[in-house]
């Protein structure tokens, strides 16, 4: 009998309208068009604008489009669930909000929290609920309304990250496709170099960590680039040399879109030219869980069957990780 393996059937993403170009931000930090390029290779972000509208919002639009795409209904979803650092609330679980705006009323779910290798450690969580026959339809959220916790006067990280959602479908199958191997890693030490000081139960929010503009993003950026360029460089060579994949081997990667310069060092150490690589962080920024679904979303109609990919994040924890899967269709 052949393994099963959980192989994504469908995905559909969406970002919001509004477009915040450098040179908007060049109106409201001390930056430029050229100084964000050189070093993050960002041109534009797209923000979710309106009153009460939340990661969720966007994520219904990315669930929806994937139960369209495979003509599925809603309520013969199993299981969702989704990935962020920006869920609508602290509790309930934005995957529950997500579940009942779309009408899924036979799935369970939950919230996953690794930064920006969420997704993946999602996708590789949900793989093994395939994987043992438990469920048949799980779906796999990205999504981030990082505008809600950027600090617009920091240009440190204001320039970096936008809004937007990804998804994609995980289902059985046993004729050699879907995710083959997964390799995450964690170091809770790097903690001091990215995350949110206040909000949490270490540090609740008061007058004093709304006054002191605690409850946004803080970044070291040189040591969070050096960890980052190591892991995801380092666990993307790692699963090519276990699974015995050569550079030829490998029709694309998906890297986390956090820095174009991370993304490049990444393709390096594999061996692979840039013709192979999914990158559009120039128009979205870093959207944290949803940049490796959003390219895969752009990048659909040139996937075949068959298709050695590699996924590939890193994220403040620090969070790292790379997936190796074979795609499962063809679109044309």
């Amino acid at each position: 009998m052949s393994k099963i393996r959980a192989a994504i059937t469908a995905i559909d993403a969406w970002v919001p309208e509004f477009v915040l170009s450098n040179l908007e931000l060049e109106k409201m930090v001390d930056t430029n068009d050229e100084w964000i390029m050189a070093r993050t290779g960002i041109k534009e972000r797209r923000i979710l604008k309106g009153i009460g509208l939340g990661t969720s919002d966007m994520a219904v639009h990315a669930v929806m489009g994937i139960c369209e795409k495979r003509g599925i209904s809603p309520k013969e979803i199993d299981m969702l669930i989704c990935a962020t650092v920006t869920p609508d609330m602290q509790f309930p679980a934005t995957a529950n909000v997500i579940c009942d705006k779309i009408g899924a009323t036979h799935a369970f779910g939950y919230d996953l929290n690794a930064a920006c290798s969420g997704f993946i450690y999602a996708l590789a969580t949900a793989s093994k609920f395939i994987e043992t026959g438990a469920y048949k339809k799980i779906v796999v959220v990205g999504a981030d309304k990082m505008s809600s916790i950027i600090d617009y006067t920091d240009r440190a990280t204001c320039i970096i990250f936008g809004d937007g959602a990804g998804a994609v479908l995980l289902e059985p199958s046993e004729d050699g496709v879907g995710i083959i191997d997964s390799i995450l890693r964690s170091d809770g030490s790097g903690r001091h170099y990215l995350h949110q000081k206040a909000g949490g139960s270490v540090k609740p929010a008061s007058h004093e960590t709304v006054d002191a503009r605690e409850h946004y993003v803080y970044q070291e950026g040189k040591p969070v680039f050096k960890f980052a360029v190591m892991g995801m460089a380092g666990v993307s060579e790692e699963i090519m040399k276990k699974n015995n994949l050569k550079a030829e081997d490998v029709a694309w990667l998906v890297p986390h879109q956090a820095n174009k310069r991370i993304i490049d060092a990444t393709a390096e150490r594999m061996g692979l030219g840039p013709e192979k690589v999914m990158l559009n962080i120039e128009r979205y920024g870093n959207t944290t869980n949803g940049t490796i679904p959003l390219c895969l979303w752009e990048w659909e109609k040139q996937l075949k069957k068959g298709d050695n990919i590699i996924l590939s994040a890193f994220g403040g924890g620090f969070t790292w990780g790379a997936i190796y899967l074979k795609w499962a269709y063809n679109t044309n």
